[in-house]
């Protein structure tokens, strides 16, 4: 069993109902598992140690998997550096907070978070081991459209 922290397999970020059900290799290549270690040890292991359980949304994408869900080719869950999490129990705002406040990322998006329903969306988080943007933001429907806002809004 191949680990990402001393919480987290490898299984855990690859899993996908999608891949499963039409027979897809979700397999990352070496360099997508070293981001994907450099993902765990930087932000998910210390959201785990932080939060307690933390459960993956959405982990790597290999290519036949993201172009079935229809994601961007320019994804990061595609590189291994990406993952979308939550931790039951507490709110989705207070975990992006958290990892904006204490910890070296790329990208964190609180997405379609709904205030006073604490576990509402999901975070999107990022971490590139050469240059973290710390791009910070919010995801949200606005007339049928999703649309990102700058910064994390309650």
């Amino acid at each position: 069993m191949v680990r990402l922290s001393k919480n987290f397999t490898l299984q855990e970020f690859i899993k996908s109902q999608t891949a499963i059900r039409q027979g897809l290799d979700n397999t990352p290549s070496p360099i997508h598992l070293q981001n994907a270690k450099m993902l765990f040890a930087h932000v998910v292991q210390p959201v785990r140690d932080k939060f307690g359980v933390t459960v993956i949304n959405s982990g790597y994408r290999g290519p036949a998997l993201n172009e079935a869900v229809g994601g961007s080719f320019k994804s990061q869950h595609c590189k291994g550096e990406a993952v979308d999490i939550e931790c039951p129990g507490t709110p989705n705002y207070d975990v992006a907070n958290f990892i904006k406040e204490n910890l070296q990322f790329d990208q964190l998006i609180l997405e379609f978070y709904t205030p006073g329903i604490p576990d509402s969306g999901w975070v999107h988080v990022s971490y590139k081991h050469d240059a973290n943007r710390k791009s910070v933001l919010t995801a949200m429907k606005e007339n049928g459209k999703t649309v990102y806002k700058p910064g994390l809004i309650q």
